[in-house]
């Protein structure tokens, strides 16, 4: 079987709700989810999400290609691509493809993703993570409300400009999941929005009244001096990762012992979890995949020994896309179709019409014009 062709659709994430974060909020509650089809001669195709930008620059690199060879791909890919770099929308773009040639794989097999990566259990522990920095404190405990019926025990708060308001709120969702634990996991995120001047200070404000899991990006993605102040002046574990692209962005973080729980974004592909995965596994830490539509790294997290939670971002899918997997029990139960388990209804998505921008074009310490100068959060 090779490879001959792709196909791009474009659907939506419907939140029906406000999401985002400190640096920007989708008002709307409807977000784009680019899909790839990868097209073989067998009439296979494999299916990736996330965004694919550069893909008119990328698929050369696998035109004819047998994609059962997914790894030494993953490598053509970035060697294609290796005087310009691979950071950005061309990181996203691979990281599509990567995960189309591993749906075309597992399902070349005729088993589940997790099965082809050689996991033992289909079950896949997950904390809940709402995007629910625009909901009020009434919103924000309605909005858990429902991850607590299906077994959650840890939830993820954003926030980073007012630690009052956040301190408040994470209370709300700790007292909101001891249903199902007495002493819940909470992990909080700042989204980068501190500076190193300022990450300890307020990192300590909100541990002296919450017992935090983690607390996430509390500074820029590449201050690995930044990292270590906080690794070294909190109490909590620092998580960081997300938004790296390559195993030479992180092995500064890690060299300098400037990380505690290593993450991973889910719109960068299948290897480049499982790479980050036994990077991490080297310098003994766990790892923690971000959320994405239809959670496609589950079926590698279930594979890897040191995964020790994955986010989950929403309780529903994107339109036209079926996935065979169940939200319960405190995370995702994956099921047995061969593949990723995404089926998509090209039908329904090209009769949509709704629309939406997930990409925000302010970034951390970007403020509104008549914000004046912060170097403590509001209320402080």
């Amino acid at each position: 079987m090779r490879i001959t062709g792709y196909r791009l659709l474009a659907t939506v994430h419907e939140w029906g709700r406000p999401v985002g974060d400190v640096n920007g909020v989708v008002a709307g509650g409807v977000t784009e989810v680019p899909v790839v089809l990868l097209e073989t001669d067998g009439g296979l195709n494999g299916v990736g999400l996330g965004g694919h930008a550069d893909i008119h620059r990328v698929f050369p690199a696998l035109d004819g290609q047998d994609p059962r060879a997914v790894t030494s791909l993953y490598d053509r890919m970035l060697a294609h691509v290796f005087k310009s770099g691979h950071g950005g929308q061309v990181f996203a773009t691979i990281g599509a493809l990567d995960m189309a040639l591993w749906d075309l794989k597992a399902k070349m097999a005729g088993e589940p993703l997790w099965r082809t990566l050689g996991a033992a259990d289909r079950f896949v522990p997950g904390y809940a993570s709402g995007l629910e920095y625009a909901l009020t404190d009434e919103e924000l405990v309605a909005f858990y409300a429902p991850w607590a019926q299906r077994g959650f025990t840890g939830a993820k708060v954003k926030g980073g400009l007012d630690t009052d308001r956040d301190v408040r709120r994470l209370i709300a969702v700790r007292d909101v999941l001891r249903v199902n634990s007495p002493r819940p996991a909470l992990m909080y995120d700042v989204n980068e929005s501190w500076g190193r001047h300022q990450a300890v200070r307020l990192a300590r404000q909100v541990e002296a009244r919450v017992d935090l899991t983690w607390i996430e990006e509390p500074v820029r993605r590449w201050d690995v001096a930044g990292h270590r102040d906080v690794v070294s002046g909190v109490r909590a574990a620092v998580a960081t990762g997300e938004n790296l692209t390559g195993l030479e962005h992180f092995r500064p973080l890690l060299d300098a012992d400037a990380v505690g729980v290593v993450q991973t974004g889910s719109v960068w592909g299948i290897t480049h979890f499982l790479r980050v995965s036994t990077l991490a596994f080297g310098h003994g830490l766990p790892v923690s995949p971000v959320g994405y539509n239809a959670n496609p790294v589950a079926h590698a997290a279930a594979a890897v020994p040191n995964h020790l939670v994955t986010e989950v971002q929403d309780l529903s899918a994107p339109v036209g896309l079926r996935v065979d997997q169940e939200i319960a029990d405190g995370g995702i139960v994956l099921g047995d179709t061969p593949g990723l388990g995404i089926e998509v209804d090209e039908e329904t998505i090209a009769a949509g019409t709704a629309s939406g921008q997930w990409s925000i074009a302010a970034g951390p310490h970007v403020r509104p014009d008549d914000a004046g100068l912060r170097l403590a959060p509001q209320g402080r």
